[in-house]
């Protein structure tokens, strides 16, 4: 593994400490650094040690807020994100990110505060199940009731959130504990009967792997979002070179091989490139690693990779053959697993030259580039933005993207060229997860420029987080493609439902009358706004934002609504009806091999 470790202090014991303290205490010697959270009366008495902590603690408005905020610092940095609630409807606000956080795989430690325990099942002020209610949503949720478990509840807690596949753990803690007074000791004993994820593939199926890429005519290599998680872009470049095979990305994956590297096809899927699609459609082998084969990516199973052997490597095992057969699985870390098998390939006698794979994809490639029309409302094109955006920041500028049209054309138009340089919610597709996910990414990364690209119904869901940016000196940049609607549901009724645009105009960028004015808003959160409304200010407004440092900042781009994500493949639909523009269909022909 080459993600960051936790910073764990040496051995050290103190006695007559609080469970509130020892909560602390714990998290002071497991290297927590900062934690996003919203006092309340049940986990009030661990608010009290976190004053005279070292731990740098942000109050957020919401406590979704908080929780996407420590996702944004834990996929930025590959670290162990932290967020702190109390019970009733504090934790279950929550929920939403701890979901997030789950499907794409980031390590997240959730601590709340509970009812005292004798209340515990009484209905009482502010009671929620809420391990419960998070058991299928986490990787694990515990409950503690004694002071003297704290230490080794949150430790474990810890320590299943960043080992294996990363996730989010709960530790949900009774007021009670934490007024108990109890011995502290650490390092703390943990007990994980169980719990030993394999990370080391077998050799021999990383064997078996190797020579059935060797022997393939149409190789794939299918790169998800766990090559991210493992810092292994380097390890994904090196086996595209070493082996001449074409790369499909996933969206959880942008920047684990430069989006200018000649093998790299471009993201499969629902709106990946024509290119990416037709190799997942029309390979032989497709060599999997750290990929879901989510439904946005396979579109209807039934017609997905239909001439494909898979290979399946993923450090979950429970991953592989739930979507799709599998002919070589691999259980192992996706930086192992890239090791092994560049070993494996740089034995090979001869590189295959896969000329003709190659001269196919190619000429695809040039007959459906990435492109977009020019609105003809007189408003802006959104794809413009982004790219200017990508050409005016630091090559080291981290993205976070929300949810929507902006998310598919970030992807597209953004340059990125490194690992953990776009973040998203990928699998759970959460609205408002773009402004406190950039804020955690800028706590996280103190010296690089933080944009979200949001858009205005997401922002709508979690913009005020810029209060919390503002008071803490988090200056962030927001990058607001307004398109006065919800775009991505606006697109579908065009397009399916007969322009019958039932509940998606938001009003935010009407000629007479803007609600909310979002430069006026802005700035009654304490940041600079601008506004930009012509093509020929795109540069000036990126470039006056990139030189405040002092503020957040918010651009209102105000964007045609009638711009559109294309490639685009419909919603269950076989993956074989992409559509490159609207009514441009490619077809994928086997018979030219």
């Amino acid at each position: 593994m080459t993600e960051p470790r936790p910073t764990v202090r040496s051995a050290a014991a103190a006695t007559g400490l609080t469970g509130a303290q020892a909560i602390i205490r714990t998290l002071e010697a497991l290297g927590v650094d900062v934690i996003f959270g919203i006092p309340g009366g049940t986990i009030l008495p661990t608010y009290d040690p976190l004053y005279s902590s070292s731990i740098r603690h942000i109050l957020v408005r919401h406590e979704q807020g908080a929780g996407h905020a420590a996702t944004g610092y834990a996929a930025s940095s590959g670290r162990v994100g932290v967020c702190l609630a109390t019970s009733g409807p504090g934790a279950t606000n929550l929920i939403t990110a701890l979901a997030d956080a789950n499907i794409d795989s980031v390590p997240l430690l959730a601590i709340t505060g509970q009812v005292g325990a004798k209340a515990i099942g009484t209905d009482a002020f502010q009671e929620a199940d809420i391990v419960g209610a998070t058991m299928p949503l986490t990787k694990h949720s515990f409950l503690v009731k004694e002071a003297s478990q704290i230490a080794a509840a949150i430790s474990a807690a810890y320590h299943i959130a960043h080992t294996g596949r990363p996730g989010p753990v709960l530790v949900d803690i009774t007021k009670s504990a934490q007024n108990e007074l109890t011995d502290w000791a650490w390092p703390a004993k943990m007990e994980l009967p169980g719990y030993n994820p394999v990370t080391k593939p077998r050799a021999k199926q990383v064997e078996l792997a190797a020579a059935a890429l060797r022997q393939a005519k149409r190789p794939v290599i299918l790169a998800g979002g766990g090559i991210i998680r493992a810092g292994a872009g380097r390890d994904l470049v090196r086996l595209a070179d070493q082996s001449g095979a074409p790369v499909v990305i996933t969206l959880m994956s942008v920047g684990s091989i430069p989006d200018d590297h000649p093998a790299n096809l471009g993201m499969g899927g629902m709106h990946g490139t024509v290119p990416a699609v037709a190799a997942l459609q029309q390979a032989d082998v497709i060599l999997a690693i750290g990929s879901r084969f989510d439904d946005r990516l396979t579109g209807q199973l039934d017609s997905f990779a239909p001439g494909a052997k898979i290979i399946h490597a993923d450090i979950d095992p429970a991953e592989i053959g739930k979507n799709v057969e599998v002919s070589i699985p691999i259980v192992g870390d996706a930086a192992l697993v890239l090791a092994d098998l560049n070993q494996q390939v740089a034995a090979w006698e001869t590189k295959p030259a896969y000329t003709n794979w190659w001269k196919h994809l190619n000429d695809l490639r040039e007959r459906y580039p990435a492109g977009y029309a020019q609105p003809s409302d007189g408003r802006l094109a959104p794809q413009l933005v982004i790219e200017r955006l990508s050409a005016l920041t630091a090559p080291d500028a981290i993205f976070v993207a929300g949810v929507g049209q902006h998310q598919m054309w970030a992807q597209q138009f953004l340059d990125i060229s490194g690992g953990r340089r776009l973040l998203n919610s990928g699998g759970l597709g959460t609205m408002g997860y773009a402004v406190p996910a950039a804020m955690g990414a800028q706590v996280a990364n103190p010296d690089r420029q933080v944009w979200a690209v949001d858009g205005d119904g997401c922002f709508q869901m979690t913009g005020h987080e810029l209060v919390t940016c503002a008071l803490n000196n988090i200056p962030v940049k927001v990058a607001l493609i307004n398109n006065s609607s919800l775009g991505m549901v606006r697109q579908w009724q065009t397009l399916f439902y007969g322009q019958r645009y039932s509940n998606t105009d938001l009003h935010t960028g009407d000629d007479t009358a803007m609600i909310p004015d979002f430069v006026k808003l802005a700035e009654a959160y304490g940041c600079a706004a601008l506004r930009c409304t012509e093509a020929r200010q795109i540069d000036e407004v990126i470039q006056q934002a990139g030189v405040i440092t002092d503020r957040p900042v918010l651009i209102d781009f105000q964007v045609s609504r009638d711009a559109q994500v294309w490639p685009m493949i419909a919603g269950g639909a076989s993956n074989n009806t992409i559509e490159y523009a609207r009514g441009l269909a490619p077809t994928f022909e086997r018979d030219e091999f």
